[in-house]
C-alpha cells in the first residue's frame, strides 16, 4: 500500500540485538525468552523475533495462539511459549503449529491431550503456571500437584516447565516479590516431594530479570527491556540498553498567529506572544495521546524541543515553535533524538501517569514501520 502521509516509525534491529546480548549476558546461565506479544510491543513481532534469535534468545513468548501462528507463518521455527492458557477449541491449532502452551486447568490439559492423540504426534510439552500472588491467571498452589499428576496421566503430554508471574517486581518495595518467590519455592518443593521435577523453571519478567538475580532460574521472560525501554524508573538504567523505536513525522503546514490566539479543539492553548504554529500530521488515532499537549510535552524540530500546542486531534497536532524558522517538510521527532535533543517513551509515560509499555504498544498500525540494521 502506498503511503503519502509523512509519518513513520523507525525500528533499529541492531538495538534489539544489542539489548538481547546485554540481557543474556546479565542473566546467564539462564536462557532468555524474547517476549514479542502485541506485535512485538508495537515494534513488529517477526522482525524483532528474528533479530532476538540472531542475538542469542532461546525462545519467544506470545500472549495469543494467533500471535504464535503469525510467527510460524513468517517461517520462524524457534520454541514459542503461549503465556496464557489457550482455550480448549484452540488445542488442535496449538498442536499443529507446535506452540508450547501454558496450562492451569484440567479442561485445557485434557483438550491438548486429545488433540495430540488425534494428530498421532509425539508427546507434547506444556508449562504449568502457578498463581503466587498476581491473581490474574494460574493454578492455586494447593492444586498444582494434582494438575501436574493430571498431565502425567496423559501419555500424550509432558510437564516441560513450571512458571509464575510477579505483580510488583518493578516497584521499589521488594517485599511482595520476595513473598511470591517463597510461595513459588514451596510449590516446587511440593512437586519434588511428589516425584515431579519439571525441566524448566521460570518466573522473571524484565524487572525481575534485572533486579532479582535469584528469580532467574532456568529462563527469564524479557519483554519491555528487549526494546530498550526501562520497566520502571531506575531499573536497568546503567545496562546500556538502546531504545529501538523512533517516531517521526514532518511539518505539513505553517502559520503565524498573534498573542492571545487560541488553537485546537477546546481552544485550551492560548499563545502568550506572537508565534509560528506548525501542523504535524499525526494524532491520537496513531497513538499520540489526546492530552499529551496538556502535560507540557514537546517534540523536536531542527534539533530543538518545542511545545505541543493544545489538544492532540485524531489525525494532527500543533506545535508552538515561537520565532524559530520552520518550513513544510521539516522532520518532527516525537520519540527519539535529533541532534542533542531527545524525547523518550519513558518521558511520555511519566507525563501521562502510565508506563513505557503503553506508549510503544499504542502506536497504531496506520503508522508504517521502517526497519534498519
Amino acid at each position: 500500500m502506498s503511503t503519502y502521509r509523512p509519518t513513520w516509525v523507525e525500528i533499529d534491529l541492531d538495538a534489539i540485538r544489542n539489548n538481547v546480548a546485554v540481557l543474556a549476558d546479565l542473566v546467564a546461565p539462564a536462557a532468555l525468552m524474547a517476549v514479542v506479544k502485541a506485535d512485538g510491543y508495537g515494534h513488529g513481532a517477526a522482525p524483532v523475533a528474528r533479530a532476538a534469535l540472531d542475538a542469542g534468545a532461546y525462545a519467544l513468548g506470545v500472549a495469543l495462539v494467533e500471535e504464535g501462528v503469525q510467527l510460524r507463518d513468517a517461517g520462524i521455527d524457534a520454541p514459542i511459549l503461549v503465556l496464557s492458557e489457550p482455550s480448549p477449541d484452540a488445542a488442535v491449532e496449538v498442536v499443529a503449529r507446535e506452540l508450547t502452551p501454558v496450562v492451569y486447568t484440567e479442561g485445557a490439559i485434557d483438550a491438548l491431550a486429545k488433540a495430540v492423540a488425534d494428530s498421532g504426534g509425539a508427546p507434547f510439552g506444556v508449562h504449568l503456571k502457578v498463581d503466587t500472588g498476581m491473581h490474574r491467571v494460574g493454578a492455586a498452589a494447593e492444586d498444582v500437584v494434582n494438575l501436574a499428576r493430571r498431565i502425567g496421566e496423559h501419555p500424550e503430554l509432558g510437564l516441560e516447565g513450571v512458571c509464575t508471574h510477579f505483580a510488583v517486581a518493578d516497584e521499589p518495595d521488594r517485599s511482595y516479590t520476595r513473598e511470591q518467590l517463597e510461595r513459588f519455592a514451596a510449590v516446587r518443593e511440593s512437586l519434588a516431594d511428589a516425584g515431579i521435577v519439571p525441566m524448566t523453571v521460570h518466573a522473571a519478567n524484565s524487572a525481575a530479570a534485572i533486579g532479582f538475580p535469584d528469580a532467574r532460574f532456568d529462563m527469564v521472560r524479557v519483554g519491555i527491556a528487549l526494546y530498550g525501554v526501562t520497566p520502571a524508573p531506575g531499573i536497568g538504567d546503567a545496562l546500556g540498553l538502546r531504545p529501538a523505536l523512533v517516531l517521526r513525522s514532518r511539518v505539513s503546514y505553517v502559520k503565524r498567529l498573534r498573542a492571545g490566539d487560541a488553537v485546537s479543539y477546546g481552544l485550551r492553548y492560548e499563545l502568550p506572544r506572537d508565534a509560528t504554529i506548525a501542523t504535524v500530521p499525526i494524532g491520537y488515532a496513531d497513538g499520540v495521546p489526546r492530552n499529551l499537549g496538556a502535560t507540557g510535552a514537546e517534540v523536536i524540530i531542527r534539533g530543538r524541543r518545542h511545545l505541543i500546542a493544545g489538544t492532540v486531534t485524531m489525525d494532527q497536532l500543533l506545535v508552538d515553535v515561537g520565532d524559530t524558522p520552520v518550513e513544510v517538510g521539516d522532520v518532527v521527532t516525537l520519540i527519539g533524538s535529533d541532534g542533542d535533543a531527545a524525547v523518550s517513551a519513558e518521558e511520555w509515560a511519566q507525563r501521562l501517569g502510565t508506563i513505557g509499555y503503553e506508549v510503544v504498544c499504542g502506536i497504531g498500525p496506520r503508522v508504517p514501520r521502517e526497519y534498519r540494521g
